[in-house]
């Protein structure tokens, strides 16, 4: 009696194990998931207060980190390994465990992005949210999923730390003139230093150096009416007089509206100042990323794909940008316009802490468009509701290239930027744009 019990006993355990197991379901990832995350860090990035070169080295990272994984499990996708000259094989999956890939590399994705933002807890709180579903779908996988991933996470946060932005956290302030009126000056309202002089030092993702796209010398300094520098000025000034003579809702107007990115306006109130956040150009489109791959219902491979190719393009876009910008140093049109024309003038858009030569949202849309263009197609037609959230409204373009011109112009219209940063920025970021589409061949 005694062993026909012990048996039963070991019978029903066998049978509640076994329906344990039938119970368990793979988990799986789908491409909305991704989305989820990258919006989740553009949330919390804009919480943050990121500047934005700053927050393109945010996106880049954990894009980078989600790919490789992603590579691993899928043989179109090449790795980037030898195409990121100084980027090194990944740490390889235990072949004797199951591990879910995609689930691996959105874990991957959201610690990477941990690293790098400041309100932790905020991802966190997401994070674990997800992990409390995923694990009571299948812990097994769960588990093996999330070790490898973190595996991948911690490599990738040690090649990270190598880019030397810690270092860039203790150089010096940018050293100003106060008595050379065509180098730049602090604008208004907040008069701040110099946002990031020194990001052209950062380690580039595929471009050789900061200045292997060095762009020519603006047009050489001189309020000398004939000269093109002037009559650049000037081009500015009139514009802004034109454009917002009838009031403040001219189609020029709403266009430098739609393309500010700036993620942070300062406003002043009576005696107090606060500021006003939004996303950045690069977030913007990483945004258009998403809609765009929604709107070609691509899957969960291919839409990690779009977001790492286009985010390695605006890094390297601001990298390239902000190292001309503090080599030329040129003075913004704000202060030569209230100097010389009209002490009262303001321009539409509020003038960003850094030098004006070439425009940073030009050279990114122009690297951005161009990747988007070599994903998705040429005449890709989409709308961008990229930036509701702030109020703004849907606006529709009928590809990558004229959302980039229409981003590029609308530095002009907002009174931020003279034309030669804005055509030369935008051939400037198309080149290396170029350069990513014929390095990085990521997929067979």
């Amino acid at each position: 009696m005694r062993l026909n019990k012990i048996l039963f006993i070991i019978f029903t355990i066998g049978l509640s194990v076994m329906s344990c197991k039938d119970n368990s379901k793979p988990i799986t990832i789908t491409p909305n998931d991704f989305h989820t995350s990258i919006d989740k860090v553009v949330d919390i990035m804009v919480h943050d207060i990121f500047s934005p070169p700053v927050a393109s080295r945010i996106f880049a990272y954990p894009n980078i980190a989600a790919y490789e994984i992603m590579s691993q499990n899928n043989s179109a996708y090449n790795s980037l390994k030898d195409q990121i000259i100084h980027l090194k094989n990944i740490p390889k999956a235990d072949e004797t465990k199951k591990i879910n890939y995609q689930l691996a590399a959105l874990i991957a994705h959201i610690d990477v992005s941990k690293q790098l933002i400041f309100s932790e807890q905020s991802i966190e709180v997401f994070r674990d949210s997800l992990y409390q579903v995923w694990e009571a779908i299948n812990k097994s996988e769960f588990e093996n999923s999330k070790d490898y991933g973190l595996k991948v996470s911690n490599f990738i946060g040690e090649w990270m730390n190598g880019d030397n932005y810690n270092q860039t956290r203790t150089m010096s302030k940018f050293y100003i003139d106060p008595e050379d009126e065509e180098r730049w000056q602090p604008t208004p309202p907040s008069y701040m230093d110099g946002l990031e002089p020194h990001w052209g030092k950062i380690r580039p993702f595929v471009i050789d150096s900061a200045a292997q796209f060095k762009p020519i010398p603006p047009p050489l300094f001189s309020m000398d009416e004939n000269s093109s520098f002037y009559k650049e000025l000037k081009e500015v000034y009139d514009i802004s007089n034109q454009i917002t003579k009838d009031g403040d809702e001219s189609e020029e107007v709403l266009i430098a509206r739609f393309w500010d990115c700036n993620p942070y306006v300062s406003v002043t109130r009576g005696h107090l100042m606060f500021a006003v956040k939004k996303i950045t150009p690069g977030a913007h489109w990483i945004g258009i990323t998403k809609i765009a791959c929604k709107t070609e219902k691509a899957d969960f491979d291919r839409t990690v794909f779009a977001y790492t190719k286009t985010s390695i393009a605006i890094a390297d876009a601001f990298i390239s940008c902000w190292d001309e910008k503090y080599r030329s140093n040129l003075v913004r049109p704000e202060t030569l316009i209230n100097k010389y024309f009209d002490d009262d003038w303001k321009p539409i858009l509020q003038t960003p802490p850094f030098p004006e030569y070439t425009s940073g949202h030009s050279v990114v849309s122009g690297a951005a468009s161009t990747v988007l263009t070599n994903i998705f197609g040429d005449n890709f037609s989409f709308l961008d509701d990229t930036e509701t959230t702030y109020g703004l409204p849907i606006r529709p373009f009928s590809s990558f290239n004229e959302a980039a011109q229409e981003a590029a112009i609308s530095r002009m219209y907002g009174g931020i930027h003279y034309r030669s940063a804005v055509e030369l920025g935008i051939g400037q970021g198309v080149k290396i744009g170029d350069l990513v589409n014929k390095s990085l061949i990521m997929k067979n």
